[in-house]
C-alpha cells in the first residue's frame, strides 16, 4: 500500500492537509491497487524524473503579479518567427511540466491534424527538455487493441463524479520517445468506429465521454507516479479543441479554491472553430462543476438558428468555456488567429475572441519530417533529395501506371487529397472540372466523405477516362505516391485552420496551388518572376475569391509555368523543397508562448 498512501499524500498536499471550502466540488481521491511501484513503467530508460521536477519546481519571478514590463499592444502585435535552429538552442533554457489533454493523439488514434500534432509536438518538446505526458482516452476495439500493446495498467484508480454518478476510471501508461503517454480508460471509449463516431453517425454520448476525459485529465498529473514521482500541481495544461475545453475551467473552479494548482496555467489550443462541443443548457448539471461557473459554458443560439418561436435557445458551450477561462489561446496558424475574430470565420465566437486578441497566437503545425521525406520514403517508385530530384519523374511514370493513366512525363498531372467535404471545397473541383480537362492535363483525386461526391468521382472516372482518376477511401501509401508523383497539388479549401498537405507537397517538389485563407495563405508564398533580380520567389500560387473562375486562372498560370519556363519551375521545387517545417522549429514557438503564458497571474 505504498503507492497507494503516497497518491493520497500528494493529495493532501496539494489541498493543503485540512477540508474543502465549504460548498467546493470534492475532489477525487485515487485508489491505487498495486502493492509496490518499482519506479518506471517501462523498460525503455528515461531521464530521473526527480532531477527534472526539481529544475521545474523553481519558483517563477513575478508570477501572481501583472508582467509589467511586458505591454499588451506588443504582445498583441508579436508575430512568432521561425527562427533559426542553432545547436546552441536545442535545449529549452526553462524546462516546464507540460501536461497535452487530446481526444486523439497519433500513432493511437487519428482522424485529422489534432491527432498529428499531439503526436509529433511532445515528442519535439520532450527533445527540448520538457518532462511531458500526453493525456488522451484508450480507444479499445479488436481494430485498435494492438495500438495499445505497450501500454501497461498504471494500477491507479480515480472515481469521477459526473453525470448522476461516481465513474471510475483508470490509467494506462507507456513512456515512448522520450514522453509519458498516459491512456484513459473507461468502458464508453471501448467500441468500433473513430474517437467520435461510426457508420451510423456521431456517438450520442460524447458529451459524457470528453467530459470523464478532461476530469481524469486535470487528476492525472496530482496521482501518477510516473518515472518515480508524479507531475505535481504546477503543470502547464495544453488542451486541444472542444473535447478538452472543460480543463481550463475545471481548473479555475475547482482545483484553485482548493488552493491546488495555483501555480499552474492553462493553454486552450483551437484546431478547428467550426467545432464547439455544444448541448443542451440543461445538460450543465452532468458535468461535475459548480453551479455558480453555469456563465462560464452559457451558450444563446440567435433567433434565426433556433427550432421553432418557443425555443429560447439556450444551450452550454464547451469551447466557449474554455476560451472564457483559459489563460493564452493558440491556433494552427497566424492567419486562422486573425479569420477566427472575423464574423464570417469566428463560428458565433468572434466577438469573445476579439475580446481576448491579446493573449491569441498562430503557431503553424509541422510536420513529421521522418515519415514525409523523399529520401527514405519506401512508399514512392523512387527516392529523391533538394540535390537531385530526377527521381520524381519516375514516381510521377509509377502513379500514372498504377493508376491506368497514359505514362506521359510532358503532361501536368494536378492531385487532390483530402475529406471530401464542404470545407475541402471538392464541389468547387467539380464545378471547374470539364473547363480543366479541356487542357492536355491529367488529375487524380484521393478521398471520401459527401456521398454525392464519391458518386461524382465514379462517374467523371467514367466519362474522362483518359484523364481522371478517383480513389473514393483514403489510403496512406497511395497518398505518399500521389504526392510525390503529381506536378500540382490543388487545395480549394472554403477554411483551413492550418492545411498539410500543402506542406507534404513542398517538401516532395510539388506546387501547391491553394486558396488564399488560413493556413494556406502562411505557408504558401506566391510565385513572382520578376523578384530578387530576375532569379524570382515563391513556393506557388494561391487564388482569391473561392470561385471556379479564380481557382481556373491559378491552375492555368500554374500549367503554363510548367510547360513553357521550366527553369522558373524548377527553381519553385527547390525554393519549396528547402522550407523547413519541422516540428523542432513549432516547439520553438510553444516555448515562448509557454513564457508569456506563466508571467501573468491566472486569467480566471
Amino acid at each position: 500500500m505504498a503507492a497507494a498512501n503516497a497518491c493520497r499524500a500528494a493529495i493532501a498536499a496539494k489541498v493543503g492537509g485540512g477540508d474543502p471550502a465549504p460548498g467546493a466540488p470534492k475532489i477525487a481521491v485515487a485508489v491505487v491497487k498495486s502493492k509496490s511501484f518499482n519506479g518506471s513503467f517501462s523498460s525503455t530508460k528515461r531521464p530521473n524524473c526527480r532531477a527534472l521536477a526539481s529544475q521545474t519546481a523553481t519558483k517563477i519571478e513575478g508570477a501572481g503579479e501583472p508582467a509589467a514590463a511586458l505591454e499588451l499592444d506588443s504582445l498583441r502585435d508579436t508575430i512568432l518567427s521561425r527562427s533559426d535552429l542553432s545547436e546552441t538552442s536545442r535545449r529549452a533554457k526553462t524546462p516546464f511540466n507540460v501536461v497535452i489533454v487530446s481526444s486523439e493523439a497519433a500513432p493511437y488514434s487519428k482522424t485529422g491534424g489534432l491527432g498529428d500534432v499531439c503526436g509529433s509536438l511532445p515528442v519535439s518538446l520532450a527533445r527540448r527538455g520538457h518532462r511531458v505526458m500526453v493525456i488522451t482516452p484508450r480507444y479499445l476495439s479488436a481494430a485498435t487493441q494492438h495500438l495499445y500493446k505497450a501500454a501497461v495498467d498504471a494500477q491507479c484508480r480515480i472515481k469521477v463524479g459526473c453525470f448522476g454518478a461516481e465513474h471510475e476510471v483508470a490509467f494506462f501508461h507507456e513512456y515512448r520517445a522520450g514522453v509519458d503517454w498516459v491512456f484513459v480508460d473507461h468502458p464508453s471509449y471501448h467500441r468500433l468506429g473513430t474517437p467520435y463516431g461510426d457508420t451510423r453517425g456521431t456517438f450520442g454520448d460524447n458529451q459524457f465521454r470528453f467530459t470523464l476525459l478532461c476530469h481524469a485529465a486535470c487528476e492525472a498529473p496530482l496521482v501518477l507516479p510516473l518515472g518515480g514521482c508524479v507531475y505535481g500541481d504546477k503543470c502547464l495544461f495544453i488542451a486541444n479543441d472542444w473535447h478538452a475545453g472543460l480543463v481550463p475551467v475545471l481548473i479555475s473552479s475547482k482545483y484553485r479554491r482548493n488552493n491546488v494548482y495555483k501555480d499552474s496555467r492553462c493553454v486552450l489550443a483551437i484546431h478547428n472553430l467550426a467545432h464547439q462541443g455544444v448541448e443542451p443548457s440543461t445538460t450543465y448539471g452532468n458535468l461535475g462543476l459548480p453551479p455558480d461557473w453555469y456563465g462560464a459554458l452559457e451558450w444563446v443560439f440567435p433567433n434565426w438558428a433556433r427550432a421553432h418561436a418557443l425555443d429560447k435557445g439556450e444551450a452550454v458551450n464547451h469551447l466557449k468555456g474554455g476560451i472564457v477561462t483559459a489563460d493564452r489561446i493558440l491556433t494552427v496558424s497566424q492567419g486562422y488567429a486573425w479569420e477566427m475574430t472575423t464574423a464570417e470565420g469566428g463560428f458565433g465566437l468572434d466577438g469573445l475572441l476579439r475580446s481576448r486578441n491579446s493573449v491569441i497566437n498562430g503557431i503553424t503545425n509541422g510536420i513529421d519530417v521522418d515519415d514525409w521525406n523523399p529520401a527514405t520514403d519506401r512508399n514512392i517508385a523512387s527516392q529523391y533529395t533538394l540535390d537531385d530530384f530526377s527521381g520524381k519523374a519516375q514516381c510521377k511514370a509509377a502513379i500514372q501506371k498504377e493508376l491506368g493513366l497514359a505514362v506521359r512525363p510532358d503532361v501536368p498531372l494536378i492531385g487532390f487529397i483530402g475529406r471530401l467535404d464542404y470545407q475541402k471545397g471538392p464541389d468547387l473541383i467539380q464545378e471547374a472540372l470539364p473547363e480543366l480537362l479541356s487542357d492536355d492535363v491529367q488529375m487524380i483525386m484521393l478521398g471520401s466523405g459527401e456521398p454525392s461526391i464519391e458518386s461524382w468521382m465514379v462517374w467523371a472516372e467514367v466519362n474522362y477516362k483518359e484523364k481522371f482518376r478517383g480513389w473514393v477511401g483514403f489510403n496512406v501509401p497511395v497518398a505518399h505516391r500521389i504526392t510525390a508523383g503529381c506536378d500540382i497539388l490543388l487545395m480549394p479549401s472554403r477554411f483551413e485552420p492550418c492545411g498539410l498537405n500543402q506542406l507534404y507537397a513542398m517538401r516532395y517538389g510539388t506546387i501547391p496551388v491553394v486558396h488564399s485563407t488560413g493556413g494556406l495563405r502562411d505557408t504558401v508564398e506566391g510565385f513572382n518572376p520578376f523578384a530578387n533580380g530576375g532569379l524570382g520567389a515563391g513556393t506557388g500560387w494561391t487564388f482569391s475569391p473561392l470561385s471556379k473562375d479564380a481557382m481556373i486562372g491559378a491552375l492555368f498560370t500554374a500549367i503554363s509555368t510548367y510547360r513553357n519556363h521550366k527553369e522558373s519551375w524548377n527553381g519553385i521545387i527547390k525554393r519549396g523543397m528547402s522550407q523547413d517545417f519541422s516540428w523542432d522549429r513549432a516547439a520553438l514557438q510553444y516555448e515562448q508562448v509557454f513564457e508569456w503564458t506563466m508571467m501573468d497571474p491566472p486569467y480566471a
